[in-house]
């Protein structure tokens, strides 16, 4: 399988839900950016997504999964059509079976499980339904939330790559996680 498929029933574990990205999450997105001022740094963004920018991906959505260029999935919490935050997949090799997965929540909506919940929730569809055999997360050495959420949610702590990523014009360590089928 070289795609990512269209979830017709959203993902569930009956703490979070998982759909798939829509245009109306676009607000939401935008506020989170503005409630908490370092995100886009932690998403590897140079600056925070415009709304139009997020519009485009809406719109590009459905396109990129066919081709198996990303997906995104919108976080919510059971009963409620408010998105949380996104779960976003990018950079997957389908020759290697492997992808990269990143995540966030609004400010208010963090420490309260729903992240660990969403990341295995996401890994266990990507490692199942989409056939990966792999799935990443590239953290920075520092955010001890976020090493603790992808522990929680069975992601292995693999190692430092050292100055992996340039961000902010600078050579940056990473934590790199891993989940596999055998952790599901």
């Amino acid at each position: 399988m070289s795609s990512f498929p269209h979830l017709s029933e959203p993902l569930t574990d009956g703490q979070v839900v998982l759909r798939d990205y829509e245009e109306r999450d676009i607000p939401e997105i935008l506020i989170a950016y503005q409630d908490d001022p370092h995100l886009h740094l932690r998403m590897g963004e140079e600056r925070p997504p415009s709304g139009a920018e997020l519009g485009r991906q809406a719109e590009r959505g459905r396109a990129d999964r066919a081709i198996g260029q990303r997906a995104w999935l919108t976080i919510l919490e059971p009963g409620s059509d408010t998105c949380l935050g996104l779960v976003r997949v990018d950079t997957t090799d389908w020759d290697q079976s492997r992808t990269e997965m990143g995540i966030f929540l609004a400010p208010g909506m963090r420490g309260r499980g729903l992240g660990r919940a969403a990341l295995r929730l996401a890994g266990q569809w990507l490692l199942g339904p989409c056939g990966l055999a792999r799935v990443e997360l590239m953290i920075e050495p520092g955010d001890a939330a976020m090493l603790a959420s992808c522990a929680a949610a069975g992601f292995a702590r693999e190692g430092i790559l050292r100055e992996y990523l340039r961000q902010r014009g600078k050579r940056v360590d990473v934590v790199i996680m891993s989940l596999i089928r055998a952790d599901v």
